[in-house]
């Protein structure tokens, strides 16, 4: 009979660490899902800001040119 108890004993632990391990993949598995989400979160938010800074960039070109060219023509005036 002793053995007997020990082996059910033995199927409890081993059936206990089995569920254990399963709730830490379970876990594992949320927290690399969440972490995948929050990369790619981060990743779409660079691209965002990274079209918005071309746009930016682009914008301030089209103001500066002009004012240069300007700059230039009435400078150009004022000399003669």
């Amino acid at each position: 009979m002793p053995h007997m108890q020990n082996s059910d004993d033995i199927k409890k632990i081993l059936v206990e660490i089995r569920d254990a391990q399963l709730e830490q993949l379970a876990e594992y598995r949320k927290v690399t899902q969440r972490s995948l989400e929050l990369q790619q979160k981060a990743v779409n938010r660079q691209e965002q800001l990274g079209r918005l800074y071309r746009i930016v960039v682009f914008a301030g070109t089209l103001l500066i040119v002009p004012l240069i060219i300007l700059l230039v023509y009435v400078l150009q005036r004022l000399r003669w």
